[in-house]
């Protein structure tokens, strides 16, 4: 019984562990799901001359440079938006994170 309650009370602590890394990463802007300013993204949130610097931000730490602002412009162009952060929060754009490649894959990085 002892076992038990110790072995619950590891998982509850890497649980705690867990959320609070993601907090704490969200926080130091590393692709996270925390942003400031939840008007400045979204759905027309941007204008088409825009959009290469939101997706210079947006690709900014990928070794993929290239294909990442290619993909990342065209996009831009069809959705008017780039997601916050450098990966990850594509929620605040649907467009962005609907749009699929035809093996089902995500089109917009």
């Amino acid at each position: 019984m002892a076992m038990t309650k110790f072995f619950a009370s590891l998982i509850l602590a890497l649980i705690a562990i867990s959320m609070l890394q993601t907090l704490v990463m969200a926080g130091n802007d590393q692709g996270g799901h925390l942003y400031d300013n939840k008007r400045k993204y979204g759905p027309g949130s941007l204008n088409i001359n825009e959009c290469p610097s939101q997706c210079s931000r947006r690709c900014g730490k990928t070794q993929y440079h290239k294909p990442c602002m290619f993909f990342c412009q065209k996009c831009c162009r069809k959705c008017l938006c780039v997601p916050p952060g450098y990966y990850g929060n594509k929620a605040v754009c649907p467009c962005y994170n609907n749009w699929k490649t035809q093996q089902g894959g995500p089109k917009c990085p």
